[in-house]
């Protein structure tokens, strides 16, 4: 073949290569991002520090209900042996040590509570994510990746299947 003619069928070949492609069809992805953010930062120290501190405050409740557990059999045998001072006085204990609890299991689960949105708010773990999320979209032909866990929320899209400046010249602005 000559020059001319493998030109002309090249041509003619990106041409109707470009007319197939022209009609490009639009792919959804769909990512658990509490999955991703659990495998990231599995072993990180952050999280690390989050379970030991979820533990040891487990632990301390755990301690504090025996106790208050203890005083009430305590308090039902001084009951049933009619010492009721006694049962009375353990019983203003009871009811401190419980209020005491609550207390503290409040304040350890907003401080749980906090670190984990701390965790999960994480600026670079975001940037990263979303680095990550344009590379596979492309890669994987996506033009769209929502989240799984947040209703209508999309965490990437292309720039192809954005319509908003068609939609500005159709309303002749």
């Amino acid at each position: 073949m000559t020059f001319k003619k493998i030109s002309v069928l090249a041509i003619l070949t990106f041409v109707f290569s470009s007319g197939l492609f022209a009609q490009q069809i639009t792919r959804f992805g769909v990512v658990d991002t509490a999955k991703v953010y659990q495998a990231y930062f599995r072993n990180s120290a952050p999280v690390r520090n989050y379970e030991s501190k979820k533990t040891e405050f487990q632990r301390e409740i755990a301690k504090r209900t025996e106790e208050i557990q203890k005083l009430k059999q305590q308090k039902a045998e001084y009951t049933s042996s009619g010492n009721d001072s006694a049962a009375s006085r353990l019983e203003a204990d009871i009811i401190k040590k419980t209020d005491a609890l609550t207390e503290y299991t409040n304040a350890k689960n907003i401080e749980l509570e906090s670190m984990k949105n701390s965790l999960q708010n994480s600026d670079s773990f975001y940037k990263k994510l979303y680095s990550v999320l344009e590379r596979v979209a492309e890669d994987g032909g996506y033009s769209m990746i929502l989240s799984l866990q947040q209703n209508n929320a999309i965490l990437w899209y292309s720039s192809s299947v954005d319509v908003t400046d068609k939609v500005i010249a159709a309303l002749g602005m």
